[in-house]
């Protein structure tokens, strides 16, 4: 049988983080092939990788920029958190030792997570991404007030005013869009979050909407920078009359789940989701 074959997904800039993969790889090669050791983070890239399974050492942000280089070839991402609260990076290193043997046998399967495709077109040049978390547009300098107008397939959503508004995955769901007052989806869902920034209206609320008709959001009335930004860490400035086409992506983010942790346990024991009010 082949050895299986491990990417190591690294946030180099964190402290500890290169001793400890360097300190990890005696144990790592009885068990694996290491097929190569990037640095997401610092512009290097993973894509062409062939391997069967990624292991991230940082925090929730380096996994998410591995899940937009990964999943394309469906390669699961185990998540070791090297950073504060490490809410998808929910691995120790005890327990990612404790766990990799059964992970390389199958034996804990990845959970499947959507992820969306963001495109846009300014003076001809287009781009498209990936995202795994969210979509926000963001209103910038001078921070005024800024109108978006949203729609899904021919249906009108609604014209936001305010800071912006942030489209989220189930996934991105406890990240900005839940900072912004949207609700808390399980991960594994089909489903899209719209959250309105700061809106300028009682009236207007997060809304729970399907996946698979493609979301529009044009740019009605902006800030010189505004700004579209992708899992918090791409961003490209906007223009009024752009429009950004969000769509459920062609892959999932494959992630590795903690065998002793739901998903509601982490709610609880990471964001304190769920707790009672201590008194003194």
């Amino acid at each position: 049988m082949a050895r299986k074959r491990i990417l190591i997904v690294a946030n180099m800039s964190k402290p500890g983080v290169a001793q400890q993969i360097e300190a990890l790889r005696p144990w790592f090669a009885q068990r694996a092939e290491v097929a190569e050791v990037v640095d997401v983070l610092a512009g290097e890239a993973c894509t062409n990788v062939q391997a069967d399974l990624c292991i991230v050492f940082g925090g929730d942000g380096t996994l998410l920029a591995a899940s937009r280089h990964v999943a394309p070839a469906g390669i699961p991402l185990m998540g070791v958190n090297m950073g504060k609260l490490g809410f998808l990076a929910d691995f120790s290193v005890e327990h990612m030792q404790k766990h990799l043997d059964d992970i390389l046998a199958g034996r804990v399967p990845p959970a499947e997570r959507m992820m969306l495709r963001v495109g846009a077109a300014d003076g001809g040049q287009s781009f498209s991404w990936l995202a795994a978390n969210d979509v926000a547009v963001a209103a910038g300098e001078p921070f005024r007030m800024i109108e978006l107008s949203v729609a899904q397939g021919e249906d009108e959503i609604a014209t936001y005013l305010g800071d912006g508004v942030v489209v989220s995955t189930p996934t991105g769901s406890t990240g900005y869009s839940l900072s912004a007052g949207g609700p808390i989806l399980e991960p594994t869902l089909e489903a899209v979050v719209i959250t309105p920034v700061a809106a300028h209206t009682l009236a207007m609320r997060p809304i729970v909407v399907r996946c698979d008709v493609p979301i529009r959001i044009t740019t009605t009335r902006l800030n010189p920078g505004t700004t579209l930004v992708i899992d918090g860490q791409l961003s490209r400035p906007l223009t009024e009359g752009m429009a950004v086409d969000i769509s459920r992506a062609d892959c999932n983010a494959r992630i590795i789940p903690h065998p002793g942790r739901t998903f509601f346990r982490r709610l609880t024991g990471k964001l304190q989701w769920g707790t009672s009010p201590h008194h003194p």
